[in-house]
């Protein structure tokens, strides 16, 4: 098993300044949404961006993803290819930014909604928000990957939905992904106990219906297995001694969502 990464106080200020150009070019790229705006349109957004930024955007040519940001629309789990699709009244989006500047990574995503959706996919965007929120709550130090886990399949089953199992969160530093892996179900006291100075990923996909997926022909785009609806939140987090800092909090509220503003939680306090 490859050793966990942990950084240091200079290599954490260069995961914060990746960290939060992500979450600005998320901001600035939910701001387009709108019926009729084609995911094509947020992928020429995120790259230009990205690139007026200094910094260049990690999925391009990723083990062969062909675009710079991941857009997954209702029932596409995660790695959705931007093209010629077009936003309709009542669809929900994931955005899924991960930029790389001065050689570090920072990766966020979050799901939107577009005019007027039905409240059951506002319900499931609400929910999966939440469980992040929950499993954001459980880092700090001596905790383990399973506090994480559990406090999020708990929360999601518990109102009727599923935690997808085959996409974790992960490492990430230098290299988008790094140890740990970070299931977003499991049990309390297992996996790799958290240090101080540890970066990494959690983003619980949930899904409407059953857990289960299908990659699609192009490789990349997972769907639901039954067709329903999927949503998606990520934040990149750092363990500090009392606890966690998000280092992918938003500065301002996202449009377009489910209270997506990060009540503050730029600092979670273990205490």
């Amino acid at each position: 098993m490859t050793q966990i990464i942990i950084k240091n106080k200079s290599e954490i200020e260069g995961m914060r300044k990746a960290c939060q150009l992500a979450a600005r070019t998320l901001g600035e790229a939910a701001k387009l949404l709108r019926p009729g705006l084609s995911t094509q349109q947020i992928d020429d957004f995120v790259h230009q961006y990205t690139l007026a930024a200094g910094a260049r955007p990690a999925p391009l040519n990723y083990h062969g993803f062909p675009k710079s940001v991941c857009t997954s629309v209702n029932e596409v789990i995660c790695h959705g290819i931007p093209g010629p699709r077009v936003l309709q009244n009542g669809d929900i989006i994931n955005i899924d930014v991960t930029s790389v500047l001065h050689g570090w990574h920072g990766d966020v995503s979050a799901t939107f909604l577009v005019g007027e959706v039905s409240d059951a996919a506002r319900a499931l965007v609400k929910t999966t928000r939440e469980s992040l929120m929950l499993g954001i709550r459980q880092v700090k130090p001596s905790a383990r990957i399973g506090d994480i886990a559990a406090a999020i399949q708990e929360f999601v089953e518990a109102r009727g939905y599923s935690v997808v199992r085959d996409f974790v969160g992960h490492g990430l530093g230098r290299q988008f992904h790094e140890p740990p892996q970070v299931p977003h179900y499991g049990r309390r006291g297992s996996g790799a106990r958290l240090k101080t100075g540890m970066t990494f990923t959690i983003e619980p996909m949930v899904n409407e219906g059953v857990w289960q997926l299908e990659i699609l022909k192009d490789g990349w785009t997972a769907v639901t297995a039954d067709g329903k609806l999927s949503a998606q939140f990520e934040h990149t987090i750092l363990v500090t001694p009392t606890g966690c800092e998000v280092l992918t909090a938003f500065e301002e509220p996202l449009v377009n969502s489910v209270s997506i503003d990060d009540e503050g939680l730029r600092i979670v306090d273990a205490t």
